[in-house]
């Protein structure tokens, strides 16, 4: 049977760091990106609430009944089988006619209700996992704890896991004893069984895509339509049994402009050193998430916002505090405007390879380190771009007449610099550059990042392993004084997203060099682009 065939936050304390011998933060309204609500659901202004609010009842707005169990049809919330991706289609389809119920659930029903392009579509049904690969003959389990069934077709792969899964793992680990909603038959105890282990009430939705209808057991509907990120069971023992989740708060959040309940928000916060316990490999993954997909600057302030970045990123925690930068700041910096032109470039359906966010951010701290000149900066862009051709650089270089983003301390007063003077501050730069990248892989340097700041706590944590440390350092390598030199560059304007999330070295110098040109020197936007785009096509 196919689809055709069927009808029917706290405000977080800020930490106020003494730096040696002090240093004074300015509390500040902080902002994030909009929210986005779907049309056909009212909005509703999230609180801000104070630290008095918040430590009269933490727990305040979880209090009273459960949110009543919901069906929803199609119609009331604007979906059509159509928004489903056609290879999704296929795997639901297999298992349907096996005679076996399907659904889908977690973040992309979500995503659904909101109009946006889901990531990926995830699959729950009645048959066990073993019966998923009899259907499919290139299907894989993965996972040992939580398996799934990688179901690979047409390129991509669905994920599809099993209620006989969901039945085991209830019987081990659930410890928060919330009991079934009344007037539950067998099929709803078992998907109301199911959304309870889902980290988030948004991502505890199931949707029957033959019946055409969605199921809300949790309130999840009622949290979109507050923009609002909340645990489906209490925020303590949900992030104390998987602490990976309060990075994904945080990447919600950032991705779709919600604010955080006020419970989840105070555990954020007091359990966010727990995420160290981490395997680096997911941390680096989580952190991808973050910034390789559009959101990398709302994800940069929260993880500020609620003292993540300093576990994460103390390089860049630091700066942050260096410069006077509140919890809940409004302003922007340079750091900052680094990722806002990245995400302009990026989707969830357009990630860029995690190279290009980490050579960011190493350029970034090099110059935080060590101001520069902007045409210097603009000309070393230009270098990496055509694959180290200095001359080229110096030259298309000397066509940029505009003035630069003076809001930035990164980027010193202009200085009349001939083409020698020119060549040797790239030089000086790429080699600042690719030191800085060492420091950001060494225990030791990144565990002496927030030294200044005594009351922040303190991390030597590198999740950066060799091979991307590897590539990126491969990014700027080219930019040496070198007299027999083959230059590589790309050969035309246009972004390859596919090559792109590859890690294309030619695809990745090319959008850095967009980020950092767009972002040294900010004019309207059409004239940047022509500025921009006649330097950048000079090398092909």
């Amino acid at each position: 049977m196919t689809f055709n065939s069927v009808h029917s936050l706290a405000m977080i304390a800020s930490l106020k760091f003494a730096r040696k011998p002090t240093l004074h933060l300015r509390s500040t309204p902080f902002q994030c990106v909009p929210k986005v609500v779907p049309r056909f659901l009212a909005a509703v202004e999230a609180e801000a609430p104070t630290n008095e609010q918040t430590s009269v009842s933490i727990r305040e707005e979880e209090i009273g009944k459960a949110p009543a169990w919901k069906r929803l049809n199609y119609e009331e919330l604007g979906i059509r089988n159509s928004m489903i991706g056609s290879t999704t289609k296929k795997v639901l389809n297999g298992l349907r006619k096996k005679g076996y119920d399907v659904y889908l659930v977690g973040g992309c029903v979500r995503d659904l209700i909101l109009k946006k392009t889901p990531k990926d579509f995830d699959i729950i049904t009645s048959a066990e996992l073993k019966e998923v690969t009899r259907t499919f003959s290139w299907s894989e389990i993965v996972g040992k704890r939580f398996p799934v069934c990688h179901v690979h077709m047409d390129d991509t792969i669905v994920e599809v896991s099993s209620f006989d899964t969901t039945k085991c793992k209830a019987g081990m680990e659930f410890s928060h004893h919330i009991e079934a909603p009344s007037g539950c038959g067998k099929k709803d105890h078992l998907r109301w069984m199911n959304c309870l282990n889902r980290d988030f009430t948004i991502n505890g939705l199931m949707l029957d895509p033959y019946a055409r209808i969605a199921y809300d057991y949790f309130g999840g509907i009622e949290d979109i339509r507050k923009a609002k990120v909340r645990t489906v069971i209490p925020a303590e023992t949900s992030f104390q049994e998987d602490c990976a989740r309060i990075l994904r708060a945080i990447r919600i959040a950032a991705r779709l402009g919600f604010s955080i309940s006020k419970e989840t928000a105070h555990f954020i916060k007091n359990l966010s050193s727990s995420v160290l316990s981490l395997d680096k490999g997911r941390l680096l993954m989580e952190m991808n998430y973050m910034l390789a997909f559009g959101s990398g600057e709302a994800s940069l302030r929260l993880l500020w916002k609620f003292g993540l970045l300093d576990i994460l990123l103390p390089f860049q925690a630091a700066y942050f505090a260096q410069h006077g930068f509140q919890r809940r700041d409004r302003r922007t910096n340079m750091l900052l405007s680094l990722f806002s032109n990245l995400d302009k470039l990026l989707a969830p359906n357009r990630p860029c390879h995690n190279s290009l966010w980490v050579g960011i951010l190493a350029l970034h701290k090099a110059l935080s380190d060590r101001p520069r000149n902007p045409l210097a900066v603009a000309a070393f862009s230009l270098a990496v771009h055509n694959g180290g051709n200095l001359l080229e650089a110096v030259s298309m270089a000397g066509m940029i007449n505009k003035p630069h983003d003076v809001r930035f301390p990164e980027l010193l007063d202009p200085s009349g610099l001939d083409a020698e003077a020119l060549e040797a501050e790239i030089l000086d730069l790429a080699e600042s550059v690719r030191g800085t990248i060492l420091q950001m892989t060494n225990e030791y340097f990144v565990s002496q990042a927030m030294a200044d700041y005594p009351q922040a706590p303190r991390s030597n944590l590198v999740f950066i392993p060799i091979t991307l440390y590897v590539k990126v350092y491969n990014m700027f390598d080219c930019v040496r004084r070198s007299t027999v030199k083959k230059f590589l560059s790309k050969q035309h304007r246009k972004i390859d997203y596919q090559s792109l999330a590859l890690g294309n070295l030619q695809e990745v110098r090319h959008v850095f060099a967009r980020i950092v040109f767009d972002t040294v020197y900010p004019l309207c936007p059409n004239q940047n682009q022509s500025l921009r785009s006649n330097c950048i096509s000079q090398g092909g």
